[in-house]
């Protein structure tokens, strides 16, 4: 009954309208009321107020709305599993990772562990790594790949550093010099990623302690968008090693030496719940090819000291 008084409530928050909603589901407006007002009995609290315009979300109804939305795709998720299961699927490996990681590490990870092991079913949620901790203290994902990060509720397992290289076109002026002082990006088009990713906080710390401001800036909201910018030739960026790997072997871009900076680098980790015990042979074999990255993907540097 429950699930029905979500699935209605979901729905009724997507269309803004209780006939649409009941047309999406297949039941009668009453039937849809009788599950709306369940719902909030339960909670004790409207979650919808009438207006002219059709059903609109009190704050509450909003506060619940995507609790209500992940419960929903647990279950459908569940039951995916639970029909895989009698086709001879033999379990699940949810696992979380911060955008680069997902993009650049995890397809040969994962990879190699299908051909281990066929019959488990993927599951891959990428976010920023504070929203994956989030996801691994709720018990979403089995563990993570983030940026390391103090928080009680998990444990870390360094994983390897990832080093900001700074690439430019073969045939920009700083490709051709080979290396440039970190002083010269004051006349240049600098191209940065993602706003809300430590990279760029990373990227702004180093030119501000050198007392360099580009001349120009442009900001993009992922990696690959930055990588496509920098070939078109339409400015330099300081990409993750493990981005830019590939384009560096095939010459698509060439990585250029600044001096007058030390390396800027992120350590990645492994996080997980703080009360877990042991692993499913599964998810342990997982977790030995993460501690092999640094082996495996290039331009992923060893975590020195550990």
């Amino acid at each position: 009954m429950l699930h029905a008084q979500i699935e209605g409530f979901v729905a009724v928050a997507r269309e803004g309208n209780l006939r649409r909603a009941a047309e999406r589901l297949y039941v009668s407006q009453p039937a849809l009321t009788a599950r709306i007002q369940g719902l909030e009995a339960e909670l004790g609290t409207p979650l919808f107020r009438r207006t002219r315009s059709g059903m609109e979300l009190t704050h509450a109804g909003r506060a619940f709305l995507p609790y209500a939305q992940r419960a929903l795709e647990s279950l459908r998720g569940g039951a995916a599993l639970v029909a895989e299961l009698s086709q001879g699927v033999v379990g699940e490996l949810a696992i979380g990772a911060a955008p680069a990681v997902s993009a650049y590490v995890l397809p040969e990870l994962l990879a190699r562990y299908t051909e281990r092991y066929p019959n488990v079913r993927l599951v891959v949620r990428t976010s920023h790594s504070e929203a994956l901790v989030d996801m691994v203290v709720r018990g979403e994902v089995q563990l993570a790949i983030v940026r390391e990060m103090r928080d009680a509720r998990i444990t870390n397992r360094p994983l390897f550093e990832d080093e900001l290289v700074l690439v430019a076109r073969p045939d920009h002026p700083f490709a051709v010099a080979g290396r440039i002082d970190i002083s010269a990006i004051h006349g240049a088009q600098l191209i940065l990623f993602d706003r809300t990713s430590s990279y760029y906080d990373l990227t702004n710390a180093l030119f501000r302690g050198a007392g360099v401001v580009p001349r120009g800036v442009m900001e993009l909201d992922n990696i690959e968008a930055a990588k496509r910018m920098v070939e078109r030739g339409l400015g330099v960026a300081l990409l993750p090693g493990t981005a830019v790997a590939q384009s560096l072997a095939e010459g698509s871009l060439t990585e250029v030496e600044l001096v007058g900076a030390g390396p800027i680098q992120r350590r990645m980790v492994m996080v997980e719940h703080q009360g877990s015990r042991g692993q499913a042979e599964t998810l342990a074999f997982f977790v030995s090819l993460l501690l092999r990255i640094p082996e495996l993907i290039p331009r992923a540097r060893p975590v020195v000291g550990e």
